[in-house]
């Protein structure tokens, strides 16, 4: 069964057009948007002109992906610092400005998230040897993305 071709725009103007309203819709890093004009079939040089007016016209703006994707990703899938800083660098997104995002989370509730998630995955833990299921639970975390000695301390501080 063959899937049918997407529509190649030629026109930088009908381009723009759509890249506005795919930025409308949801914040989008700059190299979502440019794959996505690829995509389209745009040249090169319509690309960048598109990218640079959509960053003049507000459309994109980075900083603001980046606080919209933190906040999401912390608040809706509570992933940690560093599984969310590896999201934000697939996106292209600059250090400076992974490091600004990161700084929006409150500390107080970055180390309630983790104690939460810990504790709710001790729950479904059911191996009987204190070490081991200290250590699936370490490791649980470290794969949500969670620093490992912020890790150990709550599960210091815990008698799960």
């Amino acid at each position: 069964m063959d899937t049918p071709k997407p529509i190649k725009i030629t026109d930088e103007k009908v381009g723009l057009k759509k890249a506005e309203n795919y930025c409308a819709y949801q914040e989008r890093s700059q190299q979502e948007v440019r794959d996505k004009l690829y995509e389209w079939g745009l040249w090169t040089a319509a690309v960048e002109n598109i990218i640079s007016r959509l960053v003049e016209e507000n459309y994109l703006n980075e900083e603001r992906f980046a606080k919209a994707y933190v906040r999401g990703k912390f608040n809706q899938k509570h992933w940690g610092k560093i599984k969310i800083k590896q999201g934000l660098q697939l996106k292209k997104v600059s250090a400076p400005l992974i490091k600004k995002a990161l700084l929006t989370i409150d500390l107080d509730d970055y180390m309630a998230v983790l104690a939460r998630i810990i504790e709710k995955k001790a729950n479904t833990v059911t191996e009987k040897n204190a070490r081991k299921r200290t250590y699936k639970l370490q490791q649980y975390a470290l794969g949500r993305g969670f620093e490992p000695e912020l890790t150990a301390e709550v599960l210091k501080n815990s008698e799960l």
